[in-house]
């Protein structure tokens, strides 16, 4: 998250991360069929496509399959203009190369456009106020599908759909909460149905509480001292999701194994945005014996990773996607695998659904179940030889629990 936020915005915000763990979701099992895609020829970034195996951390995930287009454009990319689906993708604020949400869920709609033959665009977002204009500029272009990123576009999204109801509109991360009168709904009561009021608009979100076990599980595998820490933004549903997950993976290897939280800040302003906090609260856990901490905090958990890397024997753990590419190497060299939300795989896989035929209105669920896995664990990378037999048996055992039902991440961790 970047930049200043007005009041209204921070509304907004609340809404669409609330909205992820209270709406009614659907939850995909099946992807449609898609064909093959072409032979890349751009250099690779370092942002994963590969779907993850029953077993969440057996391979390590591939590079994209394109390069992303460089800074804001409206000209067409790399991929082929043809007869197939006109892709237009609006960023959230920031750099499109982010290693983060706009790098990898633009790279899965190009992923989509390249397979299909179709045509993508991007427009990178300059500032908040920026939204609405960005997403009509594809509206008066006649694309047919809208893919915007990050919970903060997700009210200028849902106006956009209900006008345009031809065209096709998926937001990542995006919970859709409105009233009787498929309007967005400040009272969280979501008392519309979506997916009939507003049925050309997808709302992609994830189960945060499954990588959120797994990590928990190699956490206490990892620990030596039984006490580690995870840190997290603002409390919003997300972030919450997340830290239970971790807490009940780690219990579920060491019943007494002690594991702090603190949030950064109730103001997702700050929360997410504060270096300097995110290192003082690190600090503050090193000196409670913590010698693993997960971070669930954005721009804020940069200073968490830097402060824990800085100490010996410290892992760090990251969230979203694959940190140890995305963070300055002074944040990630200590970082032994990523909670992972599988932005790219999902992002192709709604846009091929809408190719053929099985798109999915309303806000929809990705998990383990989801194919291809929603979510998963990042690579271990230079720290491969942690993943050991034993460990590599409790991730499979807990993902299978996970996919049956057996095992409930979500559960009260009691914070």
């Amino acid at each position: 998250m970047q930049g200043r936020w007005s009041l209204p915005i921070v509304v907004a915000t609340v809404l669409m991360v609330l909205v992820a763990c209270t709406s009614p979701a659907a939850t995909p099992t099946v992807a449609p069929a898609s064909p093959t895609a072409a032979t890349p020829t751009d250099a690779p970034t370092d942002a994963p496509t590969d779907a993850p195996s029953d077993a969440p951390t057996d391979a390590p995930t591939d590079a994209p399959t394109d390069a992303p287009t460089d800074g804001p454009t409206d000209a067409p990319s790399e991929s082929p203009a043809g007869e197939g689906l006109r892709i237009g993708v609006v960023t959230d604020v920031g750099q499109l190369q982010d290693a983060g949400f706009n790098e990898y869920s633009n790279q899965g709609a190009l992923d989509a456009a390249t397979e299909l033959n179709g045509e993508h665009r991007v427009i990178v977002t300059e500032e908040i106020a920026d939204y609405a204009s960005n997403i009509q500029s594809f509206v008066d272009e006649d694309f047919d599908v809208i893919v915007t990123i990050g919970f903060l576009i997700g009210t200028d999204t849902l106006n956009a759909a209900k006008a345009n109801p031809d065209t096709i509109f998926i937001g990542v991360d995006q919970g859709i909460c409105v009233d009787a009168d498929g309007n967005a709904d400040p009272t969280f009561t979501c008392a519309g149905d979506a997916a009939t009021l507003v049925p050309n608009y997808q709302g992609i979100v994830f189960r945060e509480a499954q990588p959120g076990y797994l990590v928990g599980i190699i956490a206490a595998t990892l620990s030596e001292s039984g006490v580690i820490g995870a840190v997290g933004g603002t409390n919003v549903p997300a972030v919450v999701a997340f830290r239970d997950g971790y807490a009940n993976g780690a219990r579920s290897v060491n019943p007494d194994i002690e594991v702090l939280y603190v949030e950064s800040n109730p103001d997702p302003v700050i929360g997410f945005n504060d270096p300097d906090r995110g290192a003082e609260i690190a600090t503050q856990m090193l000196d409670e014996d913590a010698d693993v901490i997960f971070q669930v905090a954005g721009g804020t958990g940069v200073g968490v990773l830097e402060t824990a890397c800085a100490e010996e024997g410290v892992y760090g753990i990251g969230v979203d996607v694959d940190q140890t590419l995305s963070l300055p190497p002074q944040a990630a060299e200590c970082v032994v695998t990523s909670a992972e939300k599988k932005l790219q795989d999902t992002v192709r896989t709604v846009i091929l659904s809408v190719d053929g035929g099985s798109f999915a209105p309303g806000t929809v669920v990705y998990d383990l179940n989801s194919v291809p896995p929603g979510v998963g664990i990042s690579d271990f990378h230079d720290f491969a030889d942690l993943l050991t037999p034993d460990l590599q048996a409790l991730l499979d055992a807990a993902e299978t629990g996970m996919k049956d039902g057996s095992i409930d991440p979500a559960a009260d961790a009691g914070f």
